[in-house]
């Protein structure tokens, strides 16, 4: 299915402008598997209506209005553990925590160590189980928070992520990895998986990884449903590791053809994973690329990006709109949640 057309992109885009802006807090979560709390943040819907104040912007991105500390609306609401991608973190999906809480969900994010933008290193950010304990310690300390815990919807809890945060996410729902088989599709594809490639250029060795715990299930039971985003790590999975997953998921495609990364592609020309799961909702973005689930860019965005010889995080495909490919991201997410 291929989104949006103008017309969809315009209504959904009016809908966000007439919602009240969501409630905003910072948040540290205690975990027991990482030395140091972890830093995070939460959006729901909050009391009508405070003043908003732009948070988490840059000279590269725009930021986001919410009403930060503001008071949580009463009622109960479907809840969702948001996971950014690999060098990413939770600020970056502002936009679509804040889209999700304006439509009545409550949202929870985390800065995942190791494999985050300010904390990184590609070999312990390997060790990919860490993120799902982070987001399932942190559902824990939620549900146990004197204000928040009695407004979370323990039947209607779902697991959300992009890229790397796209596997964290299948992981909490019950999909189990494969190291041995992920080293044979980097032996295969080498440069052309842009994952691989930054693998290698490290120089982790997969043989240096914990397969035993690679290869373990980390599902949380509290989790009814996923939503990955250009989900990373899934090829050549067999039965075996689909067996334990949830039922209710949503698969979202960034692009296709040349503007398809072959790393996160789920469909025939990638690793086929999406027909794998035959009663998941698989959606197909375009014209889109990966990297436009990262905030909207200002102007002068992809000039700075390049003078600091950073990736071309805000050079989207010609004809693409990025603002459309959020509403329909933030659309498809909450129709899920039955918001």
């Amino acid at each position: 299915m291929t989104y949006a057309s103008a017309l969809t992109a315009y209504l959904l885009s009016a809908t966000a402008l007439l919602a009240d802006p969501a409630g905003y807090a910072l948040k540290t979560f205690n975990t027991p598997h990482q030395d140091d709390p972890i830093e995070g943040a939460i959006w729901y819907p909050a009391t009508p209506k405070g003043a908003a104040q732009v948070v988490n912007q840059n000279p590269v991105f725009y930021g986001v209005p919410v009403q930060q500390d503001a008071a949580p609306a009463s009622g109960q609401r479907p809840t969702v553990l948001l996971s950014h991608g690999m060098g990413g973190n939770y600020k970056s999906l502002t936009w679509l925590g804040a889209g999700l809480a304006e439509r009545g969900a409550i949202v929870v994010a985390v800065n995942h160590p190791a494999s985050s933008t300010w904390d990184f290193d590609i070999r312990d950010g390997m060790n990919h189980w860490t993120r799902a304990q982070d987001l399932s310690a942190a559902l824990d300390q939620m549900l146990a928070d004197p204000t928040m815990g009695d407004l979370i919807d323990p039947q209607a809890i779902m697991a959300a992520g992009f890229s790397y945060g796209g596997w964290t996410a299948l992981s909490l729902g019950g999909l189990t990895g494969n190291v041995a088989a992920y080293a044979a599709h980097c032996a295969t594809y080498g440069a052309k998986s842009s994952h691989c490639d930054d693998i290698a250029k490290a120089g982790v060795s997969f043989a240096d990884l914990d397969a035993a715990l690679w290869d373990a299930s980390y599902k949380d039971p509290r989790i009814s449903m996923v939503a990955a985003i250009d989900p990373a790590l899934h090829w050549n999975l067999g039965d075996s590791h689909l067996s334990g997953l949830v039922s209710d998921v949503q698969l979202i495609a960034l692009g296709e053809g040349e503007d398809r990364l072959f790393a996160t592609d789920f469909g025939p020309e990638g690793s086929g994973f999406g027909a794998q799961l035959p009663d998941a909702t698989l959606r197909t973005l375009a014209p889109a690329s990966h990297f436009m689930a990262l905030p909207l860019c200002k102007p002068k965005g992809a000039m700075i990006l390049e003078e600091e010889n950073d990736d071309p995080v805000c050079t989207d495909p010609v004809g693409a709109d990025r603002a459309a490919v959020h509403a329909a991201i933030i659309d498809g997410l909450a129709t899920q949640l039955g918001l």
